[in-house]
């Protein structure tokens, strides 16, 4: 047995149900925007080089809230399962997966690793041929076919590779990380997503190092774990810029040295942070989704080296805010995907130094509640009220 505050987990496997149909709670997603329906399930068993996972604690990210409120509309087709930030146990696995068994511990990743491929194999890039995070996918990938259904026979949607708001989900084993089983698995659900996003960016994607600077563009879950992998490189000065002054409590506990609240200023921020910093920061993050913000990232970092890495999501048509001839300052901007990690590889490592304390991931987790209450936990999240908020199912 597990535990995690005041509430107790079982984390044994029985074999009872391989190979068969199991029938299970899951929140489905019907509409854009409706509550969440937890309902029963049916959920087959894995097939060629997938598994079948229990899962045993989600969380909600802000991608599960963009999803569910349909902000893409080629994105939408429901019902679908959304979530994908877990940690659970490993029920059943499918024919020709090799390196994952019954019972194993097991963090989901939306960008898979097969390890086979020439992205795999490429030291530049994380983003697999075959397994990369894909929104617009919406079936398994060996045979373009759903594992959930309603109990009338309907087929339900997959969601990122993942589907985790469910009892258990069937992944290609690409997206199935195996982790120590000594690790906490409330806090490794946190390595499914913003933290590893965040923290990767820092230490993967910017190589951040000791004494150098750093400006985060939203302290949501993935700027404050950019915050976080900044700390933990030596960053020697963090700034954090918000327009909710109740984050910067947050951030100074996980590790800025100073805060910004645009709405407060009278000069653009970027002016506000060349003035702090003496011409800017080393590397800025853009974390808000936001190309207004984004300009402001760019603008605020040094001439002559400064970087900007983009982690937001960004809904808009609109293209990058910049001229090209503004990159002929020395500035650079470049995306990170997952924070550069490839999963399957160096995901074990990343769990091992968070269980050393290496990283710290007790202030992300704000809320704890059972699964039966997921559409409450959306509404933190939508009202800025959580960072992370743990189901345990």
């Amino acid at each position: 047995m597990g535990s995690l505050g005041s509430y107790t987990y079982n984390n044994s496997i029985s074999t009872d149900t391989i190979g068969r149909v199991i029938t299970c709670k899951a929140a489905v997603a019907y509409g854009p925007g409706q509550p969440l329906v937890v309902e029963e399930i049916r959920v087959d068993p894995p097939q060629k080089m997938e598994v079948r996972i229990r899962v045993l604690f989600t969380s909600i990210c802000h991608t599960d809230l963009s999803a569910w409120l349909g902000e893409n509309e080629a994105q939408r087709v429901y019902p679908r399962i959304l979530g994908h930030e877990a940690s659970g146990l490993v029920e059943s696995v499918g024919e020709g997966v090799k390196e994952l068994e019954v019972g194993d511990h097991v963090v989901p990743i939306f960008n898979g690793e097969c390890q086979k491929c020439g992205h795999c194999k490429s030291e530049k890039t994380n983003l697999c041929e075959k397994y990369r995070v894909n929104p617009l996918k919406s079936t398994m990938s060996s045979d373009g076919k759903c594992r959930f259904w309603t109990e009338d026979g309907k087929p339900v949607y997959h969601f990122l590779n993942t589907s985790t708001f469910s009892e258990y989900t069937v992944l290609d084993s690409a997206c199935a990380v195996k982790i120590d089983p000594i690790a906490p698995l409330e806090k490794m659900t946190l390595l499914s997503c913003g933290v590893s996003t965040g923290l990767g960016a820092v230490w993967n994607t910017a190589n951040v190092k000791a004494g150098e600077t750093v400006a985060v563009f939203g302290l949501g879950a993935v700027g404050l774990a950019v915050v976080e992998g900044a700390r933990a490189r030596g960053a020697s000065r963090i700034i954090g810029v918000d327009i909710n002054s109740n984050k910067r409590i947050k951030g100074l506990a996980i590790g800025i040295t100073d805060f910004i609240n645009p709405n407060e200023l009278d000069k653009p921020v970027h002016e506000k942070i060349r003035e702090m910093t003496g011409g800017g920061v080393h590397y800025s993050f853009e974390c808000a989704g936001n190309l207004d913000v984004l300009r402001e990232a760019f603008l605020s970092t040094h001439d002559g080296w400064g970087l900007t890495v983009i982690l937001g999501i960004h809904p808009t048509p609109r293209l990058l805010p910049l001229h090209p001839m503004e990159l002929f300052d020395g500035r650079r901007m470049v995306g990170s995907v997952f924070g550069d990690f490839k999963g399957k590889s160096q995901l074990p490592h990343f769990a091992n130094q968070c269980i050393k304390g290496v990283v710290k991931l007790d202030e992300f987790i704000t809320h704890e509640m059972p699964f039966s209450k997921i559409n409450e936990a959306l509404k933190l999240l939508i009202e800025g009220k959580s960072l992370r908020c743990l189901l345990h199912l």
